[in-house]
């Protein structure tokens, strides 16, 4: 069965709105919620941003069933020891909702501006592997002798890996519960699936959904001016079309999908999606294609 996450970044929004469309996407049949993690909005720094962790413990407050998470936290922003502490509080907390997306950092130009790194990619990567072993370390899942932090976890908490680098699938194969691949390089999920190991497969999708009554063409032409640079990480449709384009990708090996809309998660968007596109997918799910 598929998994359904709103991505859902926290640009703009007043804290309420987002606590309501998180709301609303619990009634609406989502799974979880996913936030970004920056100190300024990437290509729009004028407009206000909210906390990644401080957010999401917010709204995990304020729901009952989703899980809650980040696409991603970047590594560079808190030293692991820190971020441990934090992920367990977080996960017991929210009766076990909580999952860890931890990347090495997408926009060099924050990470040098508010003076945190100027490592080059490479050398990120290499802190991010690291922070990941000793997360494990600090949650007594390792026996290197290093120090532990009491309590551990009381559940195993997911960790979210995303990327498509040599050096990114391996770390996957050795730590990710999950990984996710960008929409625009989906052409290549048959040609990386053997290489994540066992972490299972999710995408993050943008949606320009044309919901009742609306204008195709001009949901198109807005989502398109909006996002169009994306390429084939947007898609744009109807709830039948939609629901045919998610059920090829079940069909290909995706088990979740990070659905991002281009009309900033409108309640009543969510809750379309969820009474068509979600409901009609469960009633009758593709067959997934198998993985060895």
């Amino acid at each position: 069965m598929p998994e359904w996450f709103l991505f859902l970044p926290q640009i703009k929004l007043r804290v309420d709105d987002i606590v309501e469309r998180a709301r609303v996407a619990e009634a609406s049949g989502f799974d979880g919620l996913a936030f970004i993690d920056h100190l300024v909005a990437p290509g729009a720094e004028q407009l206000p941003l909210w906390e990644a962790m401080t957010v999401a413990t917010w709204v995990a407050a304020r729901t009952e069933r989703l899980r809650i998470g980040h696409l991603v936290l970047c590594d560079a922003f808190r030293h692991p020891a820190v971020l441990a502490k934090e992920a367990v509080t977080l996960q017991q907390a929210s009766g076990g909702r909580f999952e860890l997306g931890l990347g090495a950092g997408s926009v060099p130009r924050e990470l040098v501006g508010f003076d945190i790194t100027r490592d080059r990619a490479p050398a990120r990567r290499d802190r991010l592997r690291r922070s990941l072993e000793l997360l494990h370390q600090y949650w007594g899942a390792s026996n290197s002798g290093g120090p532990v932090q009491v309590p551990p976890p009381s559940t195993p908490i997911p960790i979210v890996i995303g990327g498509t680098s040599a050096p990114l699938l391996e770390l996957v194969r050795r730590y990710a519960t999950w990984w996710n691949l960008p929409a625009p390089q989906l052409n290549r999920l048959p040609e990386l699936l053997p290489e994540i190991g066992s972490a299972r497969v999710s995408i993050q999708q943008l949606v320009g959904f044309v919901g009742e009554g609306r204008d195709a063409a001009e949901v198109r032409a807005r989502s398109g001016r909006r996002f169009g640079q994306l390429g084939e990480g947007l898609v744009v449709g109807d709830a039948a079309q939609l629901a045919q384009h998610f059920g090829d990708l079940i069909e290909r090996g995706v088990e979740r999908f990070y659905v991002w809309f281009t009309d900033f998660a409108a309640p009543e968007t969510l809750a379309e999606f969820g009474a068509t596109v979600i409901r009609d997918l469960r009633a009758t799910p593709p067959v997934r294609a198998y993985r060895s």
